[in-house]
């Protein structure tokens, strides 16, 4: 899938509004929007918003994206997932009043939760994921002219290995989260080299 190219691509719990110009995405999310399962909080939530298509195997998925983050949990970022009980996204969740690089690996229907603040700057952050056999290696990059950063390495289960992976974006408080997500790509897997 080239840059900006949404062909071909399904929605899972579709956003009330989206819109595609010069290759970008835009969406608004649903009221109460969110994907997570039992682990302390005790709900289970899958009614996010999640463009995808199908991939076997390893690969690398990419995103850049912005939003206007203002309210408790407002989130965007890449998603891949096997059903409900079984996937994984990241990107930038907001929470204490800032951004922050956010991760939820959901497997065996339990979600785990990792965040860390981000600097309060403007523009896309971007994203990615390289599925490796059973783990997932996590990135981000505030600017293109940054390097890529770890984020985390997750455990998913290999044996799940056909997966639908894309972007998402979620509202767990209100309705209306803007986002734009500049570009998506999946490729084979970029490299291999963790450290």
């Amino acid at each position: 899938m080239t840059a900006g190219n949404w062909d071909g691509m399904n929605w899972l719990n579709p956003p009330p509004v989206l819109e595609i110009t010069s290759g970008a995405l835009h969406i608004q999310t649903g009221e109460k929007t969110d994907f997570w399962q039992r682990t302390y909080y005790g709900f289970r939530h899958d009614n996010g918003h999640f463009l995808h298509r199908r991939r076997d195997g390893e690969f690398t998925i990419e995103t850049a994206f912005t939003g206007l983050y203002q309210t408790l949990y407002d989130q965007a970022g890449l998603m891949l997932r096997h059903d409900e009980n079984n996937w994984m996204k990241c990107g930038i969740e907001y929470t204490d009043g800032h951004r922050h690089l956010s991760t939820v690996v959901t497997v065996a229907g339990r979600s785990d939760w990792s965040a860390f603040a981000l600097p309060d700057t403007d523009g896309p952050v971007e994203a990615r994921v390289t599925r490796l056999a059973d783990a997932l290696f996590v990135q981000y990059r505030i600017t293109e002219l940054d390097d890529w950063k770890m984020a985390r390495l997750g455990y998913f289960p290999p044996e799940l290995a056909s997966l639908n992976v894309g972007i998402t974006a979620c509202s767990p408080q209100r309705a209306g989260f803007a986002v734009t997500f500049h570009r998506f790509t999946l490729t084979d897997p970029l490299s291999r080299e963790i450290h």
